[in-house]
């Protein structure tokens, strides 16, 4: 991320809650959007952004402007929409941003159900042949599919055995054929900046 990112300055991170990545890169100003309250209360204690915001991603519409932000991030989020909810968040996040937009999301469709109220419901699934007609490029992640169960949790136990086994598959195939990854990061400019 941090090599796909480094020309950006500013960051919206939209709706990772707790732990996000972007926290760790070098960025000038963050703010994440979260719609969860006690994850967002959580981030707030953990000060991972210069900015944290109450809503929902639905509405980044009219809460940011166009190209307020040199890139939009959405990890582990474009799952938890219908496609069509989805593909207009594609398109605020393409207004918003100045310079990329970046996708994390599970290679297919991945069950996973809401806990205690938490929006982490699957919705939709997006694989390598859409993203790629979308304007996306895309490399896989967390290696082969078969080696991830629902949540993504390692099927292979001991964790570190099968740790070791996934990064080794991600390095050897399917950062080069995302097609066969458990997850896609996709990345697309959005030529203004």
């Amino acid at each position: 991320m941090q090599r796909l990112l480094s020309d950006c300055r500013s960051c919206l991170d939209i709706g990772y809650g707790v732990g996000s990545p972007v926290q760790w890169l070098d960025f000038d100003y963050t703010v994440e959007l979260e719609a969860h309250a006690p994850t967002l209360e959580r981030a707030r204690a953990n000060r991972t952004h210069s900015e944290l915001r109450s809503g929902r991603a639905e509405e980044i519409g009219t809460l940011f402007s166009a190209d307020q932000f040199d890139c939009v991030v959405a990890l582990d989020l474009l799952e938890h929409f219908t496609k069509e909810d989805g593909l207009r968040l594609i398109r605020a996040m393409d207004r918003i941003a100045s310079k990329r937009i970046l996708l994390f999301t599970p290679n297919g469709y991945l069950e996973q159900e809401s806990l205690d109220g938490d929006l982490q419901e699957h919705l939709s699934c997006w694989d390598v042949a859409e993203m790629r007609r979308l304007g996306f490029r895309v490399v896989g992640m967390h290696g082969h599919r078969s080696l991830r169960g629902a949540r993504h949790e390692q099927r292979i136990r001991p964790r570190a055995l099968g740790g070791v086994i996934s990064i080794t598959s991600h390095y050897l195939l399917t950062h080069h054929h995302p097609e066969l990854a458990a997850a896609l990061l996709c990345v697309r400019d959005v030529g203004k900046g």
